[in-house]
């Protein structure tokens, strides 16, 4: 069974900082461009960051120079360094990754997600 699993989450102070990781597990047998999106309370899911397979990164313009996108391709591993959290941060943050699973073509997978607050 293939899964994205999400750790890392919890509570935080203003101007704190976290570490979310997202573990990719299964029988996978590549990974195209893989990214953490965030589903605050009312809104609908946003990007935050994704990284391509390369390491070429794009961020979301509210957390550029805050947050720090990187994986680690043998392990199968995506991170988000997260720095100087604002309240406005605090959502549910959810790994994603295209993922090679015996097929042509990579399937879009979702991780359950994992809460981040962020307050005082």
């Amino acid at each position: 069974q293939v899964q994205l699993v999400e750790s890392g989450g919890g509570l935080v102070q203003p101007g704190g900082s976290l570490r979310l990781s997202c573990a990719a597990s299964g029988t996978i047998f590549g990974i195209d461009d893989m990214g953490w999106y965030r589903q605050a309370s009312g809104r609908r899911r946003a990007l935050v960051a994704r990284i391509t397979n390369v390491g070429s990164t794009n961020y979301a313009d509210s957390v550029k120079g805050r947050f720090t996108i990187s994986r680690d391709n043998a392990k199968k591993m995506v991170y988000l360094q997260m720095n100087s959290l604002k309240p406005e941060d605090t959502a549910v943050y959810y790994c994603n990754a295209d993922l090679y699973l015996g097929g042509w073509r990579p399937e879009n997978s979702w991780g359950r997600g994992t809460q981040v607050t962020v307050s005082s």
